[in-house]
């Protein structure tokens, strides 16, 4: 078993800094969209940068999990603010910048250097960001010191996670031949994806399994039957009880669940006009926390190997349940990722992120929620955890994921982001 990365401090002198960095010249300065000193506005543009990045097809590697970099890049402008600003506990590295180096440059040179090692097909609008950025950052000798102090945060921190298991080639999952068991789901019938996640180090989780789900509920149970018949009926394609608003939650919620939580931490941080050390906190815990919950649901998902509902409906015949009933030619609404069910990967960040954004904002606030799935959609909420709950629910109408899935991913959402948060 690996060591958490967040465990790991190490005191890094300015001077150690200056050597390290003596051969590497400063970015050239452009006049175009400075941020504002103690401002949020530099973890905001790279964080909406990194959604950009990451709805771009093919700019993400398909074996590597996107949390993995949001994660690097708001532990580096976290620690990067820590180190110039003197205020909060560094995630994973104390380093030593001198009294005047200014916290945006330092925060925007680690988020910069960070995602041009992640993606550099992204190099020159990388490039363009940060030079804009530090445009305003005055006088240079605070912005220059800054920046030495932010490459100096990225470079430690991606050579720490240089080999945290992110790189490891996928193992390939035999498909299932017993009830219960998760087998490849219709339409494409995909391989499992993500089979290797589970032993990816942790950033801040002492190990994957930490707080694992607890057994499956028994197929031959009262609980499977309701959750099962509750899916069929509910998440069908052709559904006569699920409301026209039920089928608008499962299709505004299809999009990659941490996208939405990061949007929605965008229009949190913006809206209360959280300064700068006040922003990178938060978007670090967040992330962090969803990183650590990806590996963790992974870690349980591929220990139970559960099988999706169109596949335990389709086969309810063979489950030694008499009170579910098989419906060979049953479709879900939405189409069925390519993992197994237990636990639901919506209801685990989902309820990690509202965890943390209740932590530092209280639980009321009232939300309005935009959708990548359905464009031109917005959904209003009165707190953090009501945005939760319908997320996570939204995937039993859609067809994918029953009500077990939800509660054991909602659990899990919150004992990963109770864990963060007390690091």
């Amino acid at each position: 078993m690996t060591t958490p990365m967040s465990r790991r401090t190490l005191l890094v002198t300015s001077g150690t800094a200056a050597a390290v960095l003596a051969t590497t010249g400063l970015p050239a300065i452009a006049a175009a969209a400075p941020v504002r000193p103690g401002g949020a506005d530099v973890v905001l543009a790279w964080n909406r940068e990194l959604l950009a990045i990451v709805r771009t097809a093919g700019l993400q590697p398909a074996t590597v999990h996107p949390t993995r970099s949001f994660a690097l890049l708001h532990a580096a402008i976290h620690d990067a603010v820590v180190a110039t600003t003197g205020t909060g506990r560094p995630y994973l590295f104390t380093v030593d910048a001198p009294g005047r180096a200014a916290p945006e440059a330092a925060a925007a040179q680690a988020a910069h250097d960070v995602l041009a090692a992640l993606y550099p097909a992204r190099a020159g609008e990388l490039a363009s960001l940060l030079a804009g950025q530090l445009a305003g950052v005055t006088p240079p000798a605070a912005r220059d010191a800054g920046v030495r102090a932010g490459r100096l945060v990225a470079r430690l921190l991606l050579g720490l996670r240089a080999d945290d298991g992110s790189a490891a080639p996928p193992p390939v999952l035999p498909p299932g031949t017993e009830p219960g068991q998760y087998r490849p789901t219709p339409p494409a019938f995909a391989p499992a994806a993500f089979t290797h996640w589970a032993a990816v180090t942790p950033f801040v989780l002492d190990r994957a399994a930490r707080f694992r789900p607890g057994p499956y509920p028994a197929l031959t149970g009262a609980r499977y039957a309701d959750a099962v018949r509750e899916v069929a009926a509910a998440g069908r394609d052709t559904s006569t009880t699920r409301t026209a608003d039920e089928t608008v939650q499962a299709r505004f919620w299809a999009a990659p669940i941490w996208n939405y939580w990061n949007e929605i931490a965008q229009s949190v941080v913006g809206g209360s006009r959280s300064g700068l050390i006040v922003a990178a906190r938060v978007f670090a815990r967040l992330n962090l926390t969803f990183a650590d919950a990806v590996i963790a649901f992974y870690d349980a998902k591929y220990h139970y190997r559960i099988w999706r509902p169109i596949t335990a409906i389709r086969l309810a015949a063979e489950d030694g349940n008499p009170a579910t009933d098989g419906i060979p030619g049953w479709s879900s609404l939405a189409n069925t990722p390519p993992d197994p069910a237990y636990p639901g990967a919506h209801s685990v960040i989902s309820q990690a992120g509202a965890q943390v954004l209740r932590q530092e904002y209280g639980p009321r606030w009232a939300l309005a929620v935009t959708s990548e799935a359905l464009p031109g959609t917005i959904r209003r909420f009165p707190s953090f955890q009501a945005a939760a709950d319908e997320a996570g629910v939204s995937r039993i109408v859609a067809g994918v994921h029953t009500r077990i899935d939800h509660e054991a991913g909602r659990q899990l959402g919150h004992d990963v982001a109770e864990f963060v948060l007390r690091s």
